[in-house]
C-alpha cells in the first residue's frame, strides 16, 4: 500500500519554499499530490492551467502529480486515496490561520491527518503575494522562484 499525501495551495506563484516542501514530502511519502485550489477568496494573477504548469516544470518528479481541484480539500483527499494533508509554516502568523484549518478538517473527517513541514530558512519571508508584488516592480526574484516562474512573471509584465 503507498502512503499518499496531499498537498493543496493555490500556488499563484509556485515559490522555491513551495518546491522545498514538496521533496521533503517525498522522504516521507510514497506519492505526493500538488493540488492547485480554486481559491474563492482570492483573485490569482494566473489560471489554474498557467499555475499547473509552472509547478510541474519546478518539481521534476515522477512521484510528484499536479491536478486542481474544488471544494473541501477533505473530500478531495479521500477522492485521491490520500489519508494526508501537508501544509507549510512560515511564521508565527501562518500558525493561527493553519491550527484553525486543521481542526475544522478533523472536524470533516477524521481520518485525514494533517502534517505540517517548517519551510526552509532561506524562504521562510516569501510568500506568493510578494514574489509578485516584488516583480511587479521590477525587482530580482530569481533566487526565490523556479525559473518557470521568473520567465511567467516577466512574459506577464510585458503582456498588454
Amino acid at each position: 500500500m503507498s502512503l499518499i499525501a496531499v498537498y493543496p495551495g493555490t500556488f499563484d506563484p509556485i515559490t522555491n519554499g513551495h518546491v522545498d516542501i514538496v521533496r521533503r514530502s517525498l522522504n516521507l511519502f510514497d506519492k505526493v499530490i500538488v493540488a492547485v485550489a480554486e481559491n474563492v477568496r482570492k483573485a490569482p494573477l494566473f489560471s489554474l492551467e498557467e499555475r499547473a504548469a509552472m509547478i510541474t516544470a519546478s518539481v521534476d518528479d515522477k512521484r510528484v502529480e499536479v491536478e486542481s481541484f474544488g471544494g473541501l480539500l477533505v473530500d478531495y483527499c479521500r477522492k485521491r486515496g490520500a489519508r494526508v494533508a501537508i501544509r507549510g509554516l512560515r511564521a508565527i502568523a501562518d500558525f493561527e490561520y493553519e491550527f484553525q484549518f486543521a481542526h475544522m478538517n478533523r472536524h470533516l473527517a477524521p481520518d485525514v491527518e494533517t502534517i505540517f513541514l517548517m519551510t526552509s530558512e532561506e524562504s521562510f519571508y516569501v510568500s506568493s503575494s510578494l514574489v509578485k508584488e516584488v516583480a511587479a516592480m521590477g525587482g530580482d526574484i530569481t533566487r526565490i522562484v523556479p525559473p518557470a516562474v521568473v520567465a511567467a512573471l516577466k512574459n506577464r509584465k510585458t503582456s498588454p
